[in-house]
């Protein structure tokens, strides 16, 4: 009764030319990355417009994973995940969610820091914006793999898993 209402599906089984999840997430990456690159510098030079510029990476990198997110859930709903992607799937998904919810903290402590004083930043602020490197490195290495290695919304992923072929 409802698929009358949602539209068809392509031939990357989405109802949007391709995913958007990708596109997006992208932003969140390099904001993160390039935030605490910048709190790098900004400590050791003691360059502290640099503060600023990773304050506002973080800040904008929040609100970007959720919509990531929004989009990574749809994706993946969609996505004909046969039994061998399924892990790496819900491993991806799960972290995403983590590193939702990381990120939202770390830029709420960052707030806080910067409230108090914007030419400061504590050294553990900067070892938890490692971990989180770390993180989001291992995050990325999990979503090439879902899409370089299995193949999700790929037209040939799609026809075989269609065919019954996977």
């Amino acid at each position: 009764m409802f698929e009358r209402l949602l539209p068809p599906l392509n031939d990357h089984n989405l109802p949007y030319p391709d995913t958007i999840h990708p596109i997006v997430v992208h932003f969140v990456i390099a904001m993160v990355l390039f935030a605490f690159f910048c709190d790098v510098i900004g400590y050791f030079t003691r360059n502290y417009k640099l503060y600023e510029v990773s304050w506002w990476n973080m800040f904008v990198a929040t609100i970007s994973i959720f919509i990531a997110i929004i989009f990574g859930q749809i994706e993946a709903g969609l996505a004909l995940a046969y039994d061998a992607v399924e892990p790496v799937l819900h491993l991806h998904t799960l972290i995403g969610w983590s590193l939702s919810g990381i990120i939202a903290t770390l830029t709420a402590w960052r707030y806080v820091i910067r409230s108090q004083d914007p030419k400061k930043i504590p050294l553990a602020y900067l070892g938890i914006g490692a971990l989180l490197t770390c993180l989001v490195f291992f995050q990325v290495y999990l979503g090439d793999e879902l899409v370089w290695v299995y193949g999700l919304h790929t037209v040939e992923i799609v026809e075989a898993a269609k065919e019954g072929l996977l």
